[in-house]
Order: structure tokens, then sequence, then C-alpha cells
């Protein structure tokens, strides 16, 4: 009995597989945190004022 590749469901699951791997890194995803200086923020709004 030989072993044969089902070529189509192997690009299928491949492709299943790397949407599943995305989805988990987007999931995981933690954007950078960057220095905010608030008291600048609350002086621009003061002078708009």
């Amino acid at each position: 009995m030989s072993v044969t590749r089902l070529k189509r469901k192997n690009r299928k699951d491949k492709a299943k597989a790397a949407r599943r791997r995305t989805a988990l890194k987007i999931q995981n995803f933690k954007p950078v945190v960057k220095a905010v200086d608030v008291e600048a923020i609350k002086d621009t709004f003061k002078k708009k004022a």
C-alpha cells in the first residue's frame, strides 16, 4: 500500500495554520508605550480657551 500526499489538503492545512498564527500574533501584540507629556497637552488646551 503506497502513501499518497493530498496536496490540496496539505496547502489548505498550512494556510489555516498560518492564519491562526497571525491571529494569535495580533492578539498578543502590545503597542509601544510612548512617553506622553500630559502637562504640555493641558497647556495647549488652556491656550485655546
